[in-house]
């Protein structure tokens, strides 16, 4: 497969395509939502944050769907295979969150009453902070946690769709950042420290078509000396110019081909609990993930519907890294992989 590097410049031209599809360690493409020429409700704008040590996890979300806005918050207790998920659904936003054009300006805030989602930036940091009212057995779940800004490579894709020349896919992912901070909920305290916990970002910016399926995957964690994380993902898109497929070893990237997700199957569907393999076609990648949470969710509502699974567990297998093919072994790491299936 060609792997085709971005070049600096707008993402869209005058007519609100692409002006190139690839793949960068920067975010170097000029994101401008005003370019598009998409109708309105196809536009879709998230931001999400995953932070966790060895025991615990927080999930959190903001995302401008268009129709329909939606702040998510999830507490993963790896140790008991439990997870809370809460979410508060925005009807028809189409705009109004005021998500960032990039990934390292600008703010994301809302703010009613006593529930408040903020993701700030600031000396050399970003702030997740949140405040989720009755998030369980009626206590608020409170989250202020910092995460120090990754200033080596992340993942960027520019991703077309050949069926409608207007909708596109910008994608930053950026893994292993250290972080500082706690979750309170109820007499409950959870605090991550840097020397334990990292904080990846998900940042989106996009015109989809109506039915899609994705395959995502990332974990992160330290193996010996070093701060080791991956990012793998395919299945919507035309991809033909780059994968969003990246091993990174202490903040830098090395670019892997694609990348195959076997779930194992029953006659009922997909076992999202029994072990997965993940391979490349070329041999550069290879692990066995082993399951241990499910964080699904179904909704229905006719012609809108999303079937996700995220599912946690542990990663065991290699990278060769490299023009010398470096062999970078790992072991019990913790991450996820989801399939998620939209009609939106």
């Amino acid at each position: 497969m060609q792997q085709v590097m971005l070049e600096p410049g707008d993402l869209l031209d005058n007519r609100g395509c692409l002006i190139q599809s690839g793949y960068s360690t920067q975010l170097i493409k000029k994101y401008q939502r005003k370019r598009i020429k998409a109708p309105f409700f196809k536009i879709k704008e998230w931001d999400y944050y995953l932070i966790y040590n060895d025991a615990y996890g927080i999930a959190v979300t903001v995302a401008d769907n268009s129709y329909m806005g939606l702040l998510s918050v999830s507490l993963l207790d790896f140790t008991n295979k439990t997870e809370t998920t809460k979410t508060k659904i925005l009807p028809f936003t189409f705009g109004k969150l005021n998500m960032p054009e990039a990934s390292y300006e600008g703010e994301v805030l809302y703010q009613k009453g006593d529930m408040a989602f903020k993701f700030t930036h600031g000396f050399g940091k970003r702030n997740i902070f949140v405040s989720f009212p009755n998030f369980k057995d009626k206590s608020k779940l409170e989250i202020s946690i910092d995460l120090t800004h990754a200033l080596e490579d992340s993942m960027v894709i520019a991703t077309p769709f050949p069926e409608n020349k207007h909708a596109f896919y910008y994608n930053q992912k950026i893994t292993a950042m250290p972080a500082e901070g706690v979750a309170k909920l109820g007499n409950e305290i959870i605090t991550f420290r840097k020397t334990n916990a990292l904080g990846l970002l998900d940042w989106g910016r996009g015109v989809w078509t109506y039915k899609n399926t994705w395959y995502w995957s990332a974990a992160q964690g330290f193996i010996g000396d070093d701060v080791i994380s991956f990012n793998l993902g395919y299945g919507f898109g035309d991809t033909s110019k780059a994968t969003e497929n990246m091993f990174f070893i202490n903040g830098k990237a090395f670019k892997l081909t694609d990348i195959d997700f076997k779930i194992p199957m029953t006659p009922e569907g997909e076992d999202y609990l029994r072990p997965w393999l993940m391979t490349s076609s070329d041999g550069t990648f290879e692990a066995l993930f082993t399951p241990i949470l499910d964080r699904q969710a179904l909704i229905s509502l006719g012609v809108l519907a999303s079937d996700q699974h995220q599912v946690f567990g542990y990663f065991d297998g290699f990278a060769l890294i490299g023009d010398a093919k470096e062999k970078v072994e790992f072991k019990h790491f913790l991450g996820f992989a989801e399939k998620v299936y939209n009609k939106w």
